[in-house]
């Protein structure tokens, strides 16, 4: 039956984003699907089998990598490698894989290669912002990735779908309202709601991760983002696609499948920080 998008009025940002309910048709909820709790949407995630110490683990991954010394001694180098990686594991998850040598070289041309650079470029100015206008933020993510790609009246414009815009809303109430949830969890379910809806034209994925880093960096889990996560969902491929698809069911299951992968990726992304972090203190000053 209609229902009113209630997450709109509860969660309205500053921006008066989310101001106006939106009526759509639903269909019974899932199980523990998060945009469906009404109290903390988050909570019930954390005690799902697993969830809690594999998220957990990654966290204590991450607090060590951060921990290496160039980060402090060559820390602009470290960064600016792991966007590099970061971005063409972004790309390639979306179908553009390309040599890391290629891209360094400056010979591709791949409007979506492109796009992901421009993303990663762009992600540490707009950490501000996405906890105060998120859906600004998507807008702008997406004229960035798409350029090129699309048709120009479609870049920074969602999907015109009352459905996706109502989960849309919700969303972006999670992600500026309060932040009692665990960094982790919280860019697991952006990155996975952001997937399942596909809200814009073209490289949808490139905007899920870019979104997911910058819940990352504002939750203070990795502040500096310089954590390639993108790199370790690349490296398990087929579990981040089959992950993502089984978040998108709403069950247990699928969400379980989706936070476990979330966090083995983490742990593959501090794990790829290290190695170049390593590698950034081989070269000569």
């Amino acid at each position: 039956m209609p229902v009113s998008g209630h997450y709109c009025s509860k969660f309205a940002t500053s921006e008066r984003e989310c101001a106006a309910p939106v009526s759509v048709e639903r269909a019974p909820p899932a199980p523990l699907a998060w945009h469906d709790v009404p109290v903390d949407p988050l909570e019930p995630l954390l005690r799902l089998a697993d969830v809690a110490s594999t998220l957990a683990q990654a966290r204590d991954r991450v607090d060590d990598a951060l921990r290496h010394r160039a980060l402090r001694r060559r820390g602009g180098a470290v960064a600016a490698e792991v966007s590099l990686r970061a971005a063409v594991a972004s790309a390639a998850l979306e179908g553009a894989a390309y040599e890391l040598a290629e891209v360094r070289a400056g010979t591709v041309t791949d409007p979506v290669l492109q796009g992901a650079l421009r993303v990663a470029g762009a992600v540490g100015g707009l950490v501000d912002r996405w906890t105060r206008a998120p859906l600004q933020v998507l807008a702008r993510l997406h004229v960035l990735a798409a350029r090129g790609g699309v048709a120009e009246a479609q870049l920074g414009r969602p999907v015109s779908d009352p459905a996706v815009a109502a989960r849309l809303c919700a969303l972006a109430g999670l992600v500026a309202g309060e932040r009692a949830a665990p960094p982790l969890l919280r860019a697991a379910v952006v990155h996975g709601e952001l997937l399942a809806l596909r809200p814009f034209a073209g490289p949808s994925g490139v905007v899920a991760r870019a979104a997911a880093r910058l819940e990352l960096i504002a939750g203070g889990l990795d502040p500096r983002g310089v954590v390639a996560v993108e790199a370790g969902h690349r490296a398990r491929g087929p579990e981040y696609v089959g992950a993502a698809g089984a978040f998108a069911t709403g069950t247990p299951d699928g969400l379980r499948a989706w936070l476990r992968h979330y966090g083995a990726a983490v742990t593959a992304g501090a794990d790829e920080l290290t190695a170049v972090a390593d590698e950034v203190l081989r070269l000569p000053a």
